[in-house]
């Protein structure tokens, strides 16, 4: 967990992000919800030595799972991050239904720079882990969701690019197979 000693900015998003999610639990496992957002910004961290990618990954849960807004990003983080965490931001319940809202998703998400679809694919890979252990029946609709999502942002050219051909190849690709 050392990769939020990078720099200062680094270090305030994990403290920022830490007190918004202070009282949060993971649903199946209860562990502290942050530590979510800490093992995005790990594996982003473990590819790229991009400041503003992994602030936005250790941010990209606060805005829709807490009372923090996307002007709060802004004026603490800069417009990079900002315009990063509105993308990684889902829809709000108000917009439709579970399919519409996750279509609106695919969509933004489509046209986002590569660096949050990279982003995303680690937030959906570490999203999965707890999803398909702890809830099987919904595990088949967010499999299929996945799929879309994955292949809309045209994932496995976004992991070559900023993970190497040897981990898309030998990690991404055997995951994504078994969605």
């Amino acid at each position: 967990m050392g990769f939020f000693l990078k720099t200062e900015l680094i270090n305030d998003a994990f403290d920022f992000g830490r007190k918004a999610h202070k009282d949060q639990v993971r649903k199946y496992t209860s562990e502290p919800y942050f530590t979510h957002c800490v093992r995005v910004a790990e594996a982003v961290a473990d590819h790229v030595d991009d400041e503003a990618a992994i602030v936005a990954a250790l941010l990209h849960d606060t805005v829709e799972d807490t009372e923090t807004t996307l002007d709060d990003i802004h004026a603490n983080f800069g417009s990079d991050v900002a315009e990063y965490v509105w993308y990684l931001t889902k829809p709000p319940a108000f917009v439709g239904n579970r399919a519409k809202r996750k279509l609106h998703d695919r969509n933004r998400l489509k046209e986002a720079p590569e660096i949050v679809r990279f982003i995303k694919v680690m937030d959906v890979w570490d999203n999965y882990q707890g999803i398909r252990e702890h809830d099987p029946k919904f595990y088949e609709t967010f499999r299929e969701e996945v799929r879309d999502l994955l292949y809309v942002m045209d994932s496995l050219m976004v992991v070559k690019k900023f993970a190497g051909d040897e981990f898309a190849y030998n990690k991404f690709l055997p995951w994504f197979g078994d969605l």
